[in-house]
């Protein structure tokens, strides 16, 4: 297989002495709003985060928002409203015992003094603007029902039924789910695939231009492009480049940045989407950043998308419910990052010393953009993906070994690689255990595989030769029959089938099941892979569309 950033003689510098790779500095733009068509004017400043975030209502750099919750949770009332628990009071002693009193005190409903999230005009509307401030943006949402929420939100506010909504097609299952919401039909980019990491990357603006053409072409309305950027192991699309293919002919850009929320914190991070022109971008706060699981934001700059069909649909898809210690997370992670410009110095040190390490193991690669033919801009300097294959070892295997043998606990795993996420909570000594066991990885394997015969294990790249006889939509409602897997070639998929993570569908409902995608499908299911969105999670049997 390719051998991406391996091999080296040098011994690389003790992780004690990590230093900063850079004097950094959060690039702060401030969002000039006009009246006109264009996208608004971002210029560069040097003003301080803590300064950013007291221009708005004249803060200072606090999070009005979790000073709310707390204020309203250290009130001596009497409680006559939801939830159940009454602030804790009937809380389950078991959770309670485990996540202690304080979330239940906390966890509150939608009083007076915490604000509406669906038509906001106190603490809230403060975090938010507080929140686009430092994001970038013009209009920024929180979102509590996780990035998913934010991009179907964002599909349904640019694509009417019938549209087209051009995608790559190693996106998330959150666009094929509003696909089905919104009754727009996808036009799908194959991403570059490496075979050797089964690992797809970007798409580019030649292939989003040759995409908007045959739709025009054809006659079709294009609704949105969508860009998934980065891709859940890091690789950047360029986005300044699809956004100057589209903005011409007024189509909207939506990117799927859900990890790429701390892009705009540091300078030797990549650029984000906002910064390069995109009208939409949903970031997972809760990955890098430090918010809480299913807490998301969405943002959004110039004219091209309608603010306010934004709002309704994602009123319609948010819990009329949400939760104040997920809005709060929000508003605290925001608040950590602004008043910390050099919060990711450390990490960004560490992530690199560990990739250093790593190189120079035997039978051990690290992807990088060389292991892509396409002149992608970046990749995530915080996701390190490694392959065991010239160990002979599998992504799973590999894995298996270092969580039973060393309790190394990944973020990703596949058939061939293996990815590990550094964020702000890792330590010295997590990524000194990591590369401590993949040296033992090493020594346990490099002379005990390397003499047995080389094995075949050709992975077939699942998202080629696709071929859609149904919109998602249609096969969502269409009528469905089950049959064995083995008796599904050239049937038409009736579910959506996506080894998770990362999240990205084989097959989506109203495709043709195809030799390579079943092939693929009968790889990881031998492998014993969890299987998401099929009926039988064992995948002995499939849905499929009867006509």
């Amino acid at each position: 297989m390719p051998r991406c950033l391996t091999g080296g003689s040098r011994s690389p510098a003790l992780f004690s002495h990590c230093p900063p790779h850079k004097v950094s500095h959060i690039r702060h733009t401030v969002v000039q709003c006009g009246t006109s068509l264009s996208t608004p004017k971002i210029t560069e400043t040097e003003a301080s985060p803590a300064e950013s975030s007291a221009a708005i209502q004249g803060g200072s750099g606090t999070a009005p928002l979790v000073h709310a919750l707390q204020s309203a949770a250290s009130q001596d009332v009497s409680c006559f409203h939801f939830p159940g628990h009454n602030r804790g009071k009937a809380a389950p002693s078991s959770l309670s015992k485990l996540i202690g009193p304080g979330a239940f005190l906390h966890d509150l409903p939608e009083l007076p003094e915490l604000d509406d999230l669906f038509s906001p005009k106190g603490v809230i509307l403060d975090a938010q603007k507080r929140a686009a401030q430092l994001f970038g943006s013009s209009k920024t949402w929180f979102l509590v029902n996780g990035t998913t929420c934010g991009i179907q939100a964002s599909v349904m506010a640019t694509c009417s039924p019938g549209d087209y909504l051009i995608v790559p097609r190693n996106c998330h299952i959150s666009v094929i789910s509003a696909l089905v919401l919104s009754g727009a039909v996808p036009k799908y980019i194959i991403p570059e695939y490496n075979s050797g990491w089964d690992i797809a990357g970007g798409i580019t603006p030649l292939q989003v231009e040759r995409a908007v053409k045959e739709l025009e072409e054809d006659g079709k309305r294009v609704g949105a492009v969508l860009v998934t950027s980065p891709t859940y192991h890091g690789v950047c699309s360029n986005v300044e480049g699809i956004v100057s293919v589209c903005h011409p002919r007024g189509i909207p850009v939506i990117v799927d940045e859900a990890h790429g929320a701390h892009f705009r914190f540091h300078d030797s991070l990549p650029s984000t989407a906002i910064e390069q022109g995109a009208d939409m971008a949903v970031q997972s706060t809760h990955k890098v950043l430090c918010s809480l699981t299913q807490s998301s934001m969405l943002h959004l700059v110039g004219d091209l998308v309608n603010v306010d069909k934004v709002s309704q649909c994602l009123q319609v898809l948010q819990s009329s419910s949400p939760s104040y210690l997920l809005l709060s997370s929000l508003d605290a992670a925001r608040d950590l990052v602004s008043k910390n410009a050099n919060i990711f110095d450390e990490p960004l040190a560490l992530a690199s010393e560990t990739k250093e390490h790593l190189m120079i193991i035997p039978g051990i690669s690290v992807l990088d953009l060389p292991c892509f033919a396409s002149d992608f801009p970046a990749i995530d300097p915080l996701r390190i993906t490694l392959t065991a294959s010239d160990l002979q070892l599998s992504g799973y295997e590999a894995d298996d070994i270092l969580y039973e043998g060393h309790q190394i606990v990944s973020e990703l795993v596949g058939t061939r690689a293996v990815t590990f996420a550094v964020n702000l909570g890792t330590r010295v000594q997590d990524v000194e255990k990591l590369v401590q066991s993949v040296k033992h990885l090493s020594e346990k394997y490099f002379f005990t595989n390397s003499s047995k015969p080389l094995r075949e294990n050709i992975v077939c790249d699942p998202l080629d030769k696709i071929s859609m006889h149904l919109t998602p939509r249609e096969a969502f409602f269409t009528k469905k029959r089950r049959v064995r897997i083995e008796d599904s070639l050239g049937e038409i998929c009736g579910e959506l089938i996506c080894p998770y993570p990362p999240g990205i569908p084989v097959l989506i409902p109203g495709e043709l099941v195809t030799h390579d995608s079943l092939s693929y499908l009968m790889n990881v299911r031998h492998q014993g892979i969890t299987i998401s969105g099929a009926a039988d999670a064992e995948l002995n049997s499939i849905l499929v569309c009867s006509l």
